[in-house]
């Protein structure tokens, strides 16, 4: 299933975080990242991540994902949660939801069958290579049961909320959900009766769904072009294990001739340096931030030949050293955890 890579910041971001008490400098601040990065309206998967963190840092709310995800408006819902909204039945909308989740961003939304009596609903980022953070779960989870509220003109109550962490409270989500609340499960899910995905929605309009509706499904198709980016990205990321690898590895992993690879990289505005780049300087960034390797382990685990070679990649990349990079990032930490 074909993803968007990265996940814009939407106008009414600011107004939003005003709401919570945020300020988005303040956040992007605090995530660590650079002023720049809210200037150019999205977010790659790990900077999505960060800033999600720094929400929960700064409002000091371990429930705060709770808060965001059942408390946006009607006017602030994403196009794909406009469609689920009218659709006829909850299962309609989750798979409406299922489908076009997936233009806004590298998210993955599973409707699961257990034995057909029961359905799964869960929420997996396709590009992460961190836990998400659980505020992230929690909002997604809080919206699903909002649109469902919504949609039918009352609760429907899951059976069960599963999670694979333990809260320090689960009374929170029990009240919120209405529902049984399990912990160290193996994922996190919101499981139905079966039957729950019959239930009509009042705000099925099917009017407002033949015009939405075409327009998202050849945004869909359209993406199956742009999606290679994210498939090569991915790819990329796996084999990045001390080696380089060439473009002839990469499109074997993708099942494609290495022809096919370069023109459809071309057609997306890309190519397979571009996005070995990418990677290469998303790595070495985690490493740097996660781990104690020297700058010299970096490059080898990068498939750089020599160490200077990735110095001067590194230096191009961000306009400073990987040690002054980690320097100035712990420089960033100590001030957070200091306030």
């Amino acid at each position: 299933m074909s993803s968007a890579t990265r996940i814009p910041m939407l106008a009414s971001t600011s107004a939003r975080f005003a709401a919570l008490g945020l300020d988005l400098p303040g956040v992007v601040e605090r995530a660590g990242l650079s002023p720049a990065v809210a200037q150019r309206g999205s977010l790659d998967t790990r900077q999505f991540f960060a800033v999600w963190r720094a929400i929960l840092e700064l409002s000091g709310d371990p429930l705060i994902g709770l808060r965001i995800g059942s408390e946006t408006g009607p006017a602030q819902l994403e196009a794909a949660a406009v469609a689920a909204l009218h659709s006829a039945t909850f299962g309609d909308a989750l798979a409406r939801l299922a489908r076009y989740k997936r233009l806004c961003c590298p998210e993955e939304i599973r409707v699961e069958r257990d034995g057909g009596a029961l359905a799964r609903l869960s929420f997996h980022w396709i590009l992460a290579d961190e836990v998400t953070p659980h505020a992230i779960s929690d909002a997604a989870f809080a919206s699903a049961h909002a649109i469902a509220r919504r949609g039918a003109g009352r609760t429907i109550a899951p059976l069960r909320l599963e999670l694979v962490r333990t809260p320090p409270s689960i009374a929170p989500y029990a009240a919120h959900f209405g529902c049984e609340v399990r912990t160290a499960c193996a994922g996190d899910a919101l499981v139905y009766d079966a039957a729950a995905l019959d239930v009509p929605f009042v705000s099925h309009n099917e009017d407002l769904l033949a015009v939405l509706v075409p327009a998202l499904d050849a945004q869909v198709e359209a993406l199956g072009v742009v999606a290679i980016e994210g498939q090569a990205r991915a790819a990329l990321t796996r084999l990045m294990r001390g080696d380089r690898p060439s473009i002839e590895t990469l499109a074997r992993q993708l099942n494609m001739s290495t022809r096919s690879l370069q023109r459809r990289l071309g057609d997306a505005g890309t190519s397979y340096q571009a996005v070995l780049d990418e990677v290469r300087l998303e790595t070495a960034r985690r490493l740097l931030a996660e781990t104690r390797f020297t700058p010299g382990e970096i490059a080898f685990f990068l498939g750089f030949e020599e160490a200077n070679s990735f110095q001067r990649a590194f230096r191009r990349w961000e306009g400073r050293t990987p040690a002054q990079w980690r320097e100035q990032r712990a420089s960033l930490a100590g001030l957070s955890a200091a306030r």
